[in-house]
Formats: structure tokens, sequence, C-alpha cells
């Protein structure tokens, strides 16, 4: 079977796949950050007795807090978000205790509550450092590749590939959410960042495993063509990647249906990420090897980018 050959597919299938993700990330906002992204307040809160939305809405609304957003949890309990809740002042209760004790008295008594609060500071600096730990991956990832795949020629190049297949993935996987954020109101947050580095080590391991197939591949044929070495060992490869991905799926389907709620968006990065790397690492990393070795990347830039096909000044 020539995969190879259909590089040029590939290509055009990821590019339909991601389009919509990049438009729906260009229209703001671009994603619903959750909590720890965004300054606010959560509320989590269990009553005596069922209690409906609407009820709920009304009488925060009577507190000055339209803006709540509130989703029910359980049959007598419910997640609210909303502003910041400012703290109590020397003799004054906080809002926090105001709006519990209203809540109590006038729908029902509460039987527990926890509230979290995180400070726009906090927020800012939780999303540099989440921003920060992905590049740091990324960059970690490019020398150790390089550097492991040093004995072969243009190892440099086996590198940037799998960059181009991360960042394939992330934008991918950024898209979905920034729809799902849209659409059904899935938030991102500490686990989503920690759900994306373990799809970055993923995604990583299933390139390495098609990387290192070429490299034996490489070193026993010389002479032959890099293309032709490619798919030889993206064949030998792909039924063991496939094996791997579609068992670690089906455990995280089951987490998906039989998991609790905090660990469902960690969960959903996973299993977006596990399909969209095993894709990448045999049509998107590979590929790029072979359009690298063959030209074509670099008439591709030619014909994209004008001012690289013009002339020195002076030339005749």
């Amino acid at each position: 079977m020539d995969i190879v050959g259909k590089r040029a597919w590939f290509f055009l299938i990821s590019g339909l796949f991601i389009l919509p993700g990049i438009i729906s990330l260009i229209v703001p906002p671009a994603m619903k950050p959750g909590i720890e992204f965004s300054s606010g307040s959560i509320v989590d809160v269990t009553f005596e007795r069922e209690i409906s939305e609407d009820d709920i809405r009304t009488e925060l609304a009577r507190l000055d807090h339209p803006e709540a957003l509130i989703q029910k949890t359980g049959e007598n309990s419910v997640f609210i978000r909303m502003d910041v809740l400012e703290p109590g002042v020397e003799d004054e209760p906080s809002e926090r205790e105001l709006i519990l004790d209203a809540l109590g008295e006038n729908l029902s008594p509460v039987t527990k509550s926890e509230v979290d609060t995180v400070s726009a500071i906090f927020a800012r600096e939780m999303v540099q450092n989440s921003i920060i730990a992905v590049i740091v991956a990324a960059v970690v990832v490019f020398f150790y590749i390089t550097w492991a795949f040093r004995s072969i020629p243009n190892s440099i190049r086996y590198g940037t590939a799998a960059i181009v297949a991360l960042v394939h993935d992330m934008i991918f996987i950024l898209g979905v959410f920034s729809i799902l954020g849209k659409a059904m109101n899935i938030e991102v947050n500490s686990m989503f960042i920690m759900g994306i580095i373990l799809v970055l080590g993923y995604s990583v391991n299933d390139t390495i495993v098609v990387f290192d197939r070429i490299r034996e591949n490489v070193a026993r044929n010389i002479d032959r063509p890099l293309p032709g070495v490619v798919n030889t060992s993206i064949m030998e490869s792909i039924g063991r990647s496939l094996n791997t991905s579609l068992t670690t799926l089906f455990v995280l389907l089951a987490l998906l249906l039989f998991g609790g709620p905090t660990i469902r968006g960690l969960l959903l990065v996973l299993a977006i990420g596990v399909g969209v790397g095993t894709y990448s690492s045999v049509c998107i990393a590979s590929q790029f090897l072979v359009i690298w070795e063959t030209g074509e990347l670099g008439r591709f830039f030619r014909r994209v980018i004008p001012f690289m096909r013009r002339e020195p000044a002076g030339s005749l």
C-alpha cells in the first residue's frame, strides 16, 4: 500500500478538519476558560430538598449576581460560578456568608457548601505558566529527537517533523475545545493543560516508534530513496501503533462513560489526542520528512511567499 504517495491527501484532510477550529479560535471568545484561567468564585451547594435552577438564578439576581452560571450536579446539589465574592470587612459578613444564608432561608436549608475563589492575578499567572510549560515541553522534544537520531543524515529534520506533528495535534485539540466551549459550554481548566502535556508525550512516543523504524531501514538500505523507506517503515509499524491506540481509546471511553465529572475534561482531551496523535505520526510527521527530502516543501514556500522568488537587485 502506497501511503506516502497519498501524502497530499493527508495534508488536505488535516487542513479541512483543522480549519473550523481555527475559525472558532478567531471568533471571540476563543475558548471558554475555567476558573483557574479567569478570576471568579465557585460555590458548590447541597440543599435538604430539590431546588430548581430558575429559583437559584432568581435569588442570586436579587443578590446582585445576575452573571452567575448554575448547573445541577445532583438531585439536591448545584454548581454555581460567579464573579469574585468579596471578603467580609471588620464586623460585616462576607458575600459568601450572605449568599449561603439567603439561599438557605429563602429556598431550602443548606446541608453542605464549598467555596473556591481565584483572583485575577493568579489566573494570569496560571495562563502564563501553562503556555510556558507547553513551549518548554516542545523544545525539549525537538532537541531530544534531534540528538537521538544523530546517527542518520539530517537528524534535525526528524526533530522538526515531530514538532510539526505536535503543533498539528495542539491546533486540532484547541479548535475542538473552542467549538465545544461555544456549543456546549465546555471549559478549559488545569485538567485540560494536564491532558495537553500528556498528549504531547503520547504523540511523541508514537512518532518515535515510526521514526525508529525509518532509522533502521535507512541504515539497511542506504541507496534507497527516502519515500520508499518511509512507506515501508510505516507499513511495518502501523499495526503496533493502531493496536496501542485502540486499546488506550477503549479504556478512555470506558472512563468517560463511568468516571466522575472532575476528570471528564482530562479524559476528553486524552481521547481526542490519542486519535489525532496516531494519525499525525503516520500522516503528518512522516510525510513531512518526505516532502522536505524531495524538495516539495521548498517549492511550496516559493509558491506561497512571493518575495522568495525575487531576484537580487542588479541581476539581469
